[in-house]
């Protein structure tokens, strides 16, 4: 039976809300920059990339997954999922990019959570959290639909013979 490992993660710093180092820093700007850390430190080609699935609670924008990938520089042909389940968004986020790696054959899959509670909810002031570079001409579905940290972590499919230790070395090195 195929397993799916983390290979590597990143995520910002932890920042007051309201008047923090992120203030008013789209989630989607948060989720990019963990996500391109994340996969540059897995050194996995970004191309590798088969699907983003994040995990956002309120205030995320458009399709948030999607745009977050787009923004880190993956390729447009990677897939994006958000997940809005409240406070366990994230983590069903990680759930189900490992359910895709054992379970439908992906081969590298990237997930995490993000959230940013000093930026609006688009619902209530349009397009406030959305980071300026999805502005003008931008590839695909960029702009998505409706749908203070961020993390991202790289997944990938190993053989069985790849232990928990092995993965803890590799982590903490």
């Amino acid at each position: 039976m195929r397993e799916a490992v983390v290979v590597s993660y990143a995520r910002t710093g932890l920042a007051k809300s309201l008047w923090g180092g992120f203030n008013m820093t789209p989630a989607m700007s948060m989720a990019a920059h963990a996500i391109e850390h994340a996969v540059a430190k897995s050194n996995v080609e970004p191309e590798a990339v088969e699907d983003v699935y994040l995990g956002n609670g309120a205030h995320g924008a458009g399709n948030l997954a999607r745009l977050s990938g787009l923004l880190a520089g993956l390729p447009v042909t990677t897939a994006g999922a958000t997940i809005q389940r409240r406070c366990s968004s994230g983590l069903n986020a990680i759930a189900l990019a490992a359910n895709y790696i054992t379970e439908d054959g992906a081969d590298v899959v990237v997930a995490g959570g993000v959230e940013s509670i000093s930026m609006p909810n688009p619902r209530f002031r349009g397009a406030a959290n959305m980071d300026p570079k999805t502005a003008g001409d931008v590839p695909g579905d960029l702009h998505g639909t409706d749908t203070a940290d961020a993390v991202g972590f790289c997944f990938a499919a190993h053989e069985p013979r790849v232990t928990h230790r092995t993965l803890e070395r590799s982590l903490s090195g």
